[in-house]
């Protein structure tokens, strides 16, 4: 229902309006008043020693952030630069903070997209709530860059890039902000970045395209690959931001999926509904960032679907120049 009052404007709308119009109000003059005191410096700062990346959004929900981070990472990776990763690890619980993800992490302390980033790109990532906190960590790893998984609105944290990732096809909805619309904070913030990103759909003046390329089908026990259209009577589920974006995406690659199963983003899985769902076809095909959290408990017809972002060249290059501009104010030598 939250998803078609925000984006599809179902009738419902109007009841609510009286309700949710009034607490979107009080958001609107919380979340400006938290930044103003910030800007004005009367709310504390952390300022880094090395260039900070951000890359966020101005909507709730899944816009394709998170293969942003990974192409921003390998891209800096190529450039011989070392890039650490910062996340708050949304919906986990670790023991201590900072954390420092590795390969035998769980999901459970970490969170889904920390240990995805960390499997893609071995890049150190490190996550804790208070994002200078995780940065601090990140130093003691000799990184000379840090990129930050979401936190455009974390401005406890002091930034040199700003990155926004955009749904092209969703955009901004009804264009209120929460709870009556999508929005964390007004469309006009994105004349503040210095890039926007749109994921899908049609880039708009002044932002940058991108699409996400999904590679072949990867076996979660046999590491084996194969073309999702070979795959018989697939089971799919998705705990993304936006489900329907990965089952459009199975049906454009030649695959039909007999049964299809959206939960909520970063969602913990019950062991025993996933059984009883891959029961109901031949095999189950999933998303790379659920994958990360159902590796324990795979059988051998699970398999998952990588997505990779790809951008221009040119423009791939005019973020590249932007960031060694920063480097060197920093004293940091061009890659």
């Amino acid at each position: 229902m939250i998803e078609k009052i925000w984006f599809h404007h179902h009738p419902i709308r109007f009841l609510l309006w009286p309700l949710l119009w009034p607490l979107s109000l009080l958001f609107k003059l919380i979340s400006r008043s938290r930044r103003s005191a910030f800007k004005a410096g009367n709310k504390q700062s952390y300022k880094a020693p090395v260039p900070v990346i951000v890359v966020g959004n101005i909507t709730a929900g899944g816009n394709g952030k998170t293969p942003v981070v990974i192409w921003l990472v390998e891209t800096l990776q190529s450039l011989g630069y070392k890039p650490g990763v910062v996340s708050r690890g949304y919906g986990a619980k670790a023991p201590s903070y900072p954390l420092l993800v590795e390969s035998t992490t769980s999901t459970a302390h970490c969170g889904d997209e920390p240990k995805l980033i960390y499997q893609r790109t071995k890049a150190p990532v490190a996550v804790d709530p208070v994002r200078s906190n995780a940065v601090k960590a990140l130093l003691q790893q000799e990184v000379d860059i840090v990129v930050t998984d979401d936190g455009l609105q974390h401005y406890a944290l002091e930034r040199d890039i700003e990155l926004a990732v955009v749904d092209g096809v969703r955009r901004f909805g009804n264009e209120c902000l929460l709870p009556l619309g999508p929005l964390r904070e007004p469309v006009s913030r994105l004349k503040e970045v210095d890039f926007t990103i749109t994921n899908g759909g049609t880039a708009q003046p002044g932002e940058i395209s991108m699409i996400l390329k999904p590679g072949l089908a990867v076996n979660l026990v046999t590491g084996e690959k194969s073309d999702v259209s070979t795959l018989s009577n697939i089971v799919a589920w998705a705990g993304i931001g936006h489900p329907p974006r990965f089952f459009n995406t199975l049906r454009e690659l030649g695959a039909e999926p007999i049964v299809t199963h959206g939960f909520a983003d970063h969602q913990d899985f019950d062991a025993s509904q996933l059984f009883e769902l891959a029961e109901r076809g031949d095999n189950v095909l999933m998303t790379e960032k659920d994958a990360v959290k159902c590796a324990e408990i795979a059988k051998d017809n699970w398999w998952y679907l990588p997505v990779s972002a790809s951008i221009s060249q040119q423009n791939e290059q005019h973020i590249v120049e932007t960031i060694k501009e920063v480097m060197e104010q920093y004293g940091s030598p061009s890659a």
